[in-house]
C-alpha cells in the first residue's frame, strides 16, 4: 500500500460543550476510494468541513504528503489540492458548465475573460474522466439530469489539479442509470492517482467502489478496514454499535485502564 497523502492524527473538534469529534485517526491514501461511514449524528460532517478548513480543529495535526500542515480555511485545502464535492453541489443553474467549472476562478487575457482557454480546459478535463453523458460545455446546468450535475461538480473539483477530493452523498437521490455512472467516475478518479474520499449511507455502493472503509461511531473512528475484508453486517455493526466481534472501539471492561 503506497503511503497516505493526507493523514489525521488525534483530531478533537468540539462546539461549545458538545465533544464532536474524539482523538480522530484517519488516512486517505492516493489511488484508493476511501468511504467513510457513520450514522447520522456520527460525525462525518464535521470531519469533511474540518478537512476542508472550514471548521477549525480544537486539537491534533494534520499531514499532508507526510508534512505537517495547518489549513486555516478552504484556500489553504484548495491550495494543498483538496476539493469538496457537498451534496448540494453548488452549482449555479442559470449558467452553462464551462461557467460553472470556473466560476470564482476565471482565466482573463487582456483584461477579458478567456472564454475559449476556459471552453478547453473544461473540454478537456470532461474527457480526461471518460465523461461522455455531456454533449456540449455550453449547456446550462439547469438543463441537466441530476447524474450530469453530479459529474460536472465532481469534474469542477478536480480541474485544478486536485490530489484529494471528497464527495458528499454523491449518488443521493440519482437513479440506477446514473448512480452506475457516478460510480464509474469514482473509480476513474482513483485510477488516475487521486485520494478519494466517499461519504456514503449506501452500502451497496460502499462495497462496489471503495478500497477500504472508515467507520464512525458517536464522534470515534470505530474501525479502518479494507473492503475486501469485512462483509456488509460487520460494518452496520460497526456502524450502529462502535465494534463486531474482534473489530471496533474496546468495550470498557476491556480498556486499558
Amino acid at each position: 500500500m503506497s503511503e497516505p497523502i493526507l493523514e489525521l492524527r488525534g483530531i478533537n473538534k468540539s462546539f461549545g460543550p458538545v465533544h464532536v469529534l474524539h482523538d480522530i485517526d484517519f488516512d486517505v491514501h492516493p489511488g484508493q476510494v476511501t468511504a467513510l461511514v457513520g450514522d447520522n449524528g456520527a460525525g462525518k460532517s464535521t470531519l469533511v468541513k474540518c478537512i476542508a478548513g472550514i471548521h477549525p480543529t480544537d486539537s491534533g495535526q494534520v499531514l499532508f504528503n507526510g508534512e505537517e500542515v495547518h489549513i486555516h480555511g478552504p484556500r489553504d485545502a484548495a491550495h494543498l489540492g483538496i476539493e469538496v464535492v457537498y451534496q448540494d453541489l453548488a452549482l449555479c443553474d442559470n449558467l452553462d458548465i464551462v461557467q460553472n467549472m470556473f466560476l470564482g476562478r476565471e482565466r482573463g487575457k487582456f483584461g477579458m475573460l478567456d472564454e475559449a482557454d476556459m471552453e478547453q480546459a473544461a473540454r478537456k478535463t470532461l474527457t480526461s474522466l471518460s465523461v461522455r453523458t455531456v454533449k456540449s460545455v455550453r449547456t446550462q446546468v439547469a438543463s441537466l439530469s441530476g447524474g450530469q450535475r453530479q459529474t460536472v461538480a465532481i469534474a469542477k473539483a478536480v480541474l485544478w489539479n486536485s490530489k484529494v477530493v471528497l464527495l458528499d452523498e454523491p449518488t443521493a437521490a440519482l437513479g440506477v442509470a446514473q448512480t452506475r455512472q457516478v460510480l464509474d467516475l469514482v473509480r476513474r478518479l482513483a485510477e488516475q492517482g487521486l485520494g478519494v474520499v466517499l461519504i456514503s449511507h449506501n452500502m451497496n455502493d460502499v462495497f462496489e467502489v471503495a478500497d477500504r472503509i472508515a467507520c464512525l461511531y458517536l464522534g470515534r473512528m470505530a474501525a479502518e478496514v479494507n473492503t475486501k475484508d469485512v462483509t456488509h453486517g460487520q460494518v452496520v455493526e460497526l456502524i450502529t454499535a462502535g465494534r463486531s466481534g474482534d473489530l471496533g472501539i474496546a468495550r470498557p471492561e476491556t480498556a486499558t485502564i
